[in-house]
């Protein structure tokens, strides 16, 4: 016979524990209790072993998770480290390897280039981790940009090496006038008294004083654009157009010995000087004209000059205070 369970019940009327079998009710109380009683044993484990106590797999992940934060600090590192080697980098193409070939520094805009549009990094957002990603994901793409420009700009640099030949030739490097046949540097760059106006004026070029019908040469390779005579300003003048932004500008010759469209090497005799034009006394006045203007011609008598030589002609040029043209 199976078991039946039993409670006890004090009777006030004979003042007696009294011995009472279960009810259904009691039955489903008691099962009530025990299914509680063990539901917040086990969730009371479950709860322990899951805070205090890491499964198998829950140690691979965590070590995963580690080796991940630790890649990505190093990748973060690695890519700091490649800014500042293109930084670098930059900085050379603009001081040095443009410098050499005369060109100006790679344009800052193209250089670092922005970008615009929608956030390219949205689904990254929402994670534990995803600030650090984004940050180096927005590097990694800066790098990318900064790299196709510096390459655009090796590119134009390689360009520039390979017709390094014909732009060294090109550059306007000798003096006008031997300086045998220069009886004095009679005027340079700079803001000098003009010798008919008697008025100080900008004097774009350089003066060479020399007996009528010494030799004038091109200073470098190029073509004839312009030869022509006027009976002021320039009177008999010749331009040659180098190639590169360069051109040069001869003028008050006594007689031209080249026409527009005809080539020149450097040293060709091209003119005689002379005092045509607005001209005080026989000479040469002297330009060069880099990307269309007009720049100090003396720094560019390196081929011709010794460093002493450069030194005394930078002397007598700022000692001469009225030009003659």
């Amino acid at each position: 016979m199976a078991k039946r369970f039993h409670k006890f019940r004090f009777n006030e009327r004979t003042l007696q524990m009294e011995e009472l079998p279960f009810a259904l009710r009691d039955y489903l109380l008691f099962g009530f209790k025990k299914l509680l009683f063990f539901s917040c044993i086990a969730g009371g484990s479950i709860f322990v072993f899951d805070r205090y106590f890491e499964s198998p797999a829950d140690r691979v992940r965590e070590r995963e998770l580690a080796f991940m934060e630790s890649e990505l600090e190093q990748m973060a590192s690695n890519v700091m480290d490649m800014g500042v080697i293109l930084e670098d980098i930059s900085r050379r193409d603009d001081a040095i390897y443009r410098a050499v070939f005369g060109t100006d520094p790679y344009p800052e805009h193209l250089r670092n280039p922005g970008i615009g549009g929608s956030d390219r990094m949205r689904d990254l957002r929402g994670y534990s981790h995803s600030d650090a990603v984004i940050s180096l994901g927005n590097t990694v793409a800066e790098l990318q940009r900064k790299l196709v420009a510096q390459s655009r700009s090796f590119d134009d640099v390689l360009e520039l090496a390979q017709n390094r030949t014909e732009m060294l030739k090109s550059i306007p490097a000798i003096q006008p006038v031997r300086n045998e046949d220069l009886r004095r540097m009679a005027s340079g760059y700079g803001y000098r008294i003009h010798p008919i106006y008697k008025v100080r004026k900008m004097h774009h070029g350089m003066d060479f004083a020399a007996p009528t019908g010494t030799e004038i040469f091109a200073t470098g390779d190029g073509q004839v654009i312009l030869s022509k005579r006027l009976y002021n300003g320039f009177g008999r003048h010749v331009i040659i157009k180098h190639g590169f932004g360069y051109e040069t500008l001869y003028a008050h010759m006594s007689k031209t010995l080249v026409k527009k469209g005809q080539r020149v090497k450097r040293g060709e005799v091209i003119g005689l000087v002379g005092s045509t034009g607005t001209s005080s006394a026989p000479h040469l006045h002297y330009e060069v004209r880099k990307d269309g203007k007009r720049v100090n011609p003396a720094p560019y008598f390196f081929n011709d000059l010794s460093p002493e030589q450069y030194e005394e002609m930078l002397e007598k040029v700022d000692d001469t205070n009225q030009s003659f043209d």
